[in-house]
């Protein structure tokens, strides 16, 4: 064993004085973890959602880039050609490089939790789980980096090849954009790259139930480095001389993309491909009001029953509009004419009602110039009609704006802030102001602050703790007239509530609060058209 570890330390010491492998090991995954903070800096638990991301990263940059990086600048100098002629078998001349690069990778891997938890990150939940998921995924990158060793003819031809797989793993493979945003397509196209089952396998044993609730990911990853390391090592080569081109073996290539291609098929198969990984669905009990359940409020059922428990608010509604009260029925049925002969008694004289005060009810209908309702009260189903447009709105899937299905179950940390955020919003002070459009228009604010500071999973489970409470609140009738009303005035009334979220566990408010006030209208209209029916919720 004396040359394996003789070769193992040369290999690390090298390793320490190259410049190159330094930043693809170390500078490198932490530039992605300092963005990831910057981007998730308004979660409750910095980093503790992205670890996966995050160490998937550093294993990418250790094993695709710095070990063939690595493997062939030697072979190019004539290091492995003198290797060939000691007295040491071939495999552990390998599996010494190999041994090295695992090290590598794992004090990389310590440096990104250790610096995670400097900012604020918990202790991971398993961190036996976490130390075999990332071995798992050392395994099947390490002989990802050792396939394209093999292709590649010199450095440069390295980063080419490199390039060729990380670029698309952090785009559409699930590694640096959440599966959660992505289209379906590009989720069913994710189920064919390893680095979705590494963030799984990692992530699962960080904030979820340990490297057994994604055995999948785990079998995957295990096959996908068992097929590239047995392709990698049937292509070895030990001088530069040698060609891919005119190298034997090659066909090699196809075994280990097959691995790919056959974990892929069985998660498209068995239905993996386009759905939340198991680690996002920790089960948080029976209570039928969390976001996600059957009674979820995106359903256009509770407003029916929500009527009764909200008369304590008719007072209140009817006393804010400044308007006479004479007039706020009248506007929105076309028979307004009748009411000026109540108002003048002696039906004598007819120039008397156009010089009083009776007369000001008979400019209402001339305010509703256009087909514009005059208020909110005035609202009617024709003007939803003619002035929304409820296919036009971002997807719920989205990046803006989002809305969890009614499959999705939030894990515990994110369970935790909605159940924060339900439990104070009864008591939330700009949710209990007398004028019911402000009273909705400070609700959806809730629901849009989050979204404008992509608060990761926590921005898509809030609309429907919101929506609930709305629904709760306000009567059906008069809420659909409002959310119309603020859907075409988003910048009418005040945006005082968002430098008041901190009660509900929130950050309080962005600067930017024209994008704040236009999610806040959107999160109104996609209100609207699950009340109305315009809009059947997933």
């Amino acid at each position: 064993m004396n040359p394996f570890f003789s070769h193992l330390a040369i290999n690390v010491k090298l390793h320490l004085r190259n410049k190159m492998a330094l930043i693809y090991s170390y500078i490198f995954p932490t530039i992605f973890l300092v963005v990831f903070w910057v981007l998730y800096r308004f979660e409750e638990v910095p980093l503790v959602r992205h670890m996966g991301e995050l160490l998937t990263v550093t294993a990418l940059g250790g094993a695709c880039f710095g070990l063939p990086t690595t493997m062939v600048s030697e072979r190019e100098r004539g290091v492995w050609r003198r290797y060939r002629l000691a007295p040491v078998s071939t495999g552990t001349l390998v599996g010494g490089t190999i041994a090295a690069r695992y090290l590598l990778l794992l004090v990389a891997a310590l440096l990104q939790v250790a610096l995670a938890m400097s900012i604020g990150m918990t202790i991971p939940r398993h961190p036996f789980d976490l130390f075999v998921a990332f071995t798992l995924v050392s395994f099947a990158f390490i002989g990802l980096g050792l396939v394209i060793a093999m292709l590649a003819d010199n450095v440069p031809a390295v980063q080419a090849l490199g390039q060729c797989i990380f670029l698309p793993m952090l785009v559409i493979g699930g590694v640096a954009v959440p599966l959660s945003i992505l289209p379906e397509w590009a989720q069913r196209v994710s189920s064919f790259f390893p680095g979705r089952y590494a963030v799984e396998a990692v992530q699962s044993s960080v904030t979820g139930d340990g490297i057994g609730a994604a055995w999948f990911a785990a079998f995957a990853l295990v096959l996908i480095g068992a097929a590239a390391s047995i392709a990698g090592a049937m292509m070895f080569r030990w001088d530069a001389q040698q060609r891919f081109t005119h190298a034997r073996g090659k066909g090699w290539v196809a075994a280990a993309l097959a691995a790919w291609a056959i974990v892929g098929l069985i998660a498209e198969s068995s239905g993996r491909s386009a759905r939340t990984p198991e680690y996002a669905k920790t089960e948080l009990g029976s209570d039928p009001s969390s976001p996600g359940s059957p009674g979820s409020p995106s359903s256009p059922g509770p407003p029916s029953s929500t009527s009764p428990a909200s008369d304590p608010s008719k007072p209140a509604d009817s006393a804010t509009p400044p308007p006479a009260p004479a007039p706020a029925p009248t506007a929105s049925t076309p028979t307004a004419k009748p009411t000026p002969a109540p108002a003048a008694p002696p039906p004598a004289p007819p120039p008397s009602p156009p010089s009083t005060p009776a007369d000001v009810p008979a400019p209402k209908p001339a305010e509703v110039s256009g087909g514009k309702p005059a208020s909110w009260r005035a609202v009617t189903m024709t003007d939803i009609d003619r002035d929304l447009i409820f296919t036009r709105l971002p997807p719920d899937e989205g990046v803006v704006t989002p809305i969890a299905r009614s499959d999705e179950v939030p894990d515990d940390p994110i369970a935790a802030q909605l159940e924060r955020v339900r439990t104070g919003l009864p008591n939330w002070q700009p949710g209990k102001v007398s004028d019911p459009v402000q009273r909705v228009r400070n609700l959806l604010l809730v629901a849009a602050v989050p979204d404008v500071f992509q608060m990761s999973e926590l921005e898509k489970f809030i609309p429907l703790v919101v929506y609930d409470f709305i629904q709760d609140q306000i009567p059906r009738d008069d809420l659909v007239k409002i959310l119309y009303w603020i859907a075409l005035h988003p910048f009418d009334g005040d945006d005082k509530a968002v430098d008041e979220l901190r009660p509900l566990g929130l950050f309080n408010g962005p600067a930017d609060m024209e994008t704040t006030r236009d999610r806040a209208s959107v999160y109104a209209v996609k209100l609207l058209g699950r009340i109305t029916g315009k809009i059947t919720p997933q």
